[in-house]
């Protein structure tokens, strides 16, 4: 039995949707969102301005709510059970906050093994962000043998630092900037999992 520790980012590998675009339809800010997703998942802007500028297209929602939308959004089943079943050896890195993932992270029994950004909030709404996550960073202080599983260019510091490197293509096109530092490549839920099986 191997001792790997798997290292999960959250949006388009565990959820087979990103998770602020689809929250930004609630208050009609799709091609906003989805602009500044998208340039920081090929890297043309750096992710933390990026995400501070989704931050504030959805500060105008209910915390509460955004919560309950990400509790519910459609996750890609086999990842999500190979997790369920090895949740003492599984983690997920994310840059989304804290106060509106987890709920998704109870459901998928992550709750106090997940890295995340973090905010302040009152009356249910953002005050403001504390701090933004460095997947890069936070991926160095493992000290266990480390497979990383991501799909955009901010998975990329991760993805260098791990003794197994997988893009997930499943959901959309893997970072040109990732696909230069992996290992493999899959673009099936199953086919994923079943290779994290044989990592077991």
């Amino acid at each position: 039995m191997s001792d790997y520790m798997f290292l999960f980012d959250l949006d388009s590998t565990i959820s087979r949707q990103e998770i602020l675009p689809t929250v930004s339809a609630r208050i009609g800010k799709q091609k906003e969102m989805r602009d500044l997703t998208e340039a920081a998942m090929r890297g043309e802007i750096p992710f933390k301005r990026s995400f501070l500028s989704r931050v504030e297209l959805l500060k105008e929602i209910d915390v509460s709510e955004v919560n309950d939308m990400v509790s519910g959004i459609p996750l890609n089943v086999e990842i999500t059970d190979f997790i369920l079943r090895n949740k003492e050896r599984c983690f997920v890195l994310t840059g989304n906050l804290d106060v509106w993932i987890s709920g998704l992270m109870e459901r998928i029994g992550l709750k106090n093994h997940v890295y995340c950004s973090r905010a302040n909030v009152k009356d249910d709404r953002i005050t403001d962000v504390i701090s933004v996550v460095d997947k890069e960073l936070m991926s160095r202080q493992f000290v266990q043998p480390l497979v990383v599983i991501g799909d955009g260019d901010n998975d990329s510091g991760m993805a260098r630092n791990a003794d197994i490197a997988i893009g997930f293509g499943g959901v959309r096109k893997i970072a040109p900037s990732l696909l230069n530092c992996i290992d493999y490549a899959f673009y099936d839920d199953r086919r994923c999992a079943d290779f994290l099986e044989t990592l077991l």
